[in-house]
């Protein structure tokens, strides 16, 4: 129970400050660009939103025995994988629920200030403008995170690969 307590504040304290980081450079940035860019940081987002939540399900639905037989054989990154898919239900909640979320979280107000910088360009109610710029975006994350996990679960071994991959490039 302890443990479990214990990495529960763990995923606050890491979605909290993910979450500070990832708004301050939004409500950083967005203001001081264009309506296009700040679409693009939004589309950024959503992207990054669809990854995670593809790396959490690939590792989630993956077993965890080839990449046994691969570290047995010392190939690159299986080791890596094996952790990850032993830790799995972590993983998931840090890629799909706390980069995830967050992610969709900070997308959306970012999206409040491209629709705010919009309402002088554009002959739309504000009110209507800021339902279409969040309905926009709601939808694009949840089909985006669809299409991922789709991808994630017919190429699990693939994208755990890759990832043990990377990780093992960087615990060097």
């Amino acid at each position: 129970m302890k443990k479990q307590f214990g990495w529960l504040i763990t995923v606050l304290f890491l979605s909290f400050a993910l979450s500070m980081g990832m708004s301050l450079l939004s409500e950083g940035v967005i203001p001081k660009i264009n309506v296009y860019f700040g679409i693009l940081i939004i589309v950024l987002f959503i992207f990054i939103s669809m990854i995670f939540d593809m790396i959490g399900v690939a590792i989630t639905a993956q077993d965890e025995t080839p990449f046994n037989s691969m570290a047995s054989k010392k190939i690159k990154g299986s080791s890596h994988s094996v952790k990850l898919i032993k830790n799995s239900d972590k993983l998931a909640s840090i890629c799909n629920d706390v980069v995830g979320d967050v992610c969709g979280v900070v997308s959306g107000s970012a999206g409040m200030m491209v629709a705010a910088s919009l309402v002088d360009k554009v002959k739309i109610n504000p009110s209507l403008l800021v339902l279409l710029v969040t309905s926009i975006i709601a939808s694009l994350t949840i089909t985006t995170k669809a299409l991922g996990k789709t991808i994630a679960i017919k190429n699990s071994k693939a994208i755990t690969e890759r990832v043990g991959k990377v990780i093992n490039i960087f615990k060097k």
